[in-house]
């Protein structure tokens, strides 16, 4: 059930930011389209509260109650962003506002974004874990809560790797494909 209501979730994320940026820009009523943008944590809210019902209504406790905190840290750490992005291209396409900046894909500001990116990882991550780490006490057995366990120390190594990654960019900046006319 948890893992249908994560699909669920998504869909009805998207939903609400589709339904939010339609509101605003073509039919322009803006504050109605802010706040419905402004109900997307409504969606985290109601994975939390299934999930935390799940468990204490005695589940097996599973890979998807792990996704679940996983699920939520990460639109809690991306979800702005995520808006955003989608946002500046309605309001370019919906409401002549001004076209979307391409990301930098080489250089110093490259290895900026890839730095920033990891930093917003590493939000999700903690996000993630303390929802974790506050279902597995609520579990109170470790045992039963192995799953759980799980999802925090291999995240921790998908984090670590995503490290590496973001990081080499800033020790050896990927070079630009452009060729320079002189």
């Amino acid at each position: 059930m948890i893992g249908w209501l994560i699909v669920a979730c998504e869909v009805g994320f998207w939903f609400i930011v589709l339904l939010g940026l339609v509101t605003r820009y073509v039919l322009r009523l803006k504050k109605l389209g802010a706040v419905l943008l402004m109900l997307t944590p409504v969606v985290d809210l109601v994975l939390l509260g299934a999930t935390v019902i799940d468990i204490r209504g005695g589940a097996d406790v599973s890979f998807v109650h792990g996704l679940s905190a996983v699920y939520i840290g990460a639109t809690v750490s991306y979800g702005h962003r995520m808006i955003k992005w989608a946002d500046e291209r309605f309001a370019y396409r919906f409401a002549d506002g001004p076209e979307p900046k391409r990301q930098p894909k080489a250089g110093p500001e490259h290895a900026a974004l890839e730095r920033a990116g990891w930093y917003r990882h590493l939000l999700a991550w903690t996000i993630g874990s303390a929802l974790l780490a506050g279902m597995i006490l609520l579990i109170g057995d470790m045992d039963r809560a192995e799953a759980l366990r799980l999802w925090i120390v291999r995240w921790a190594v998908i984090l670590g790797i995503d490290f590496a990654i973001s990081f080499s960019y800033t020790l050896w900046p990927r070079k630009s494909n452009k060729k320079v006319h002189g």
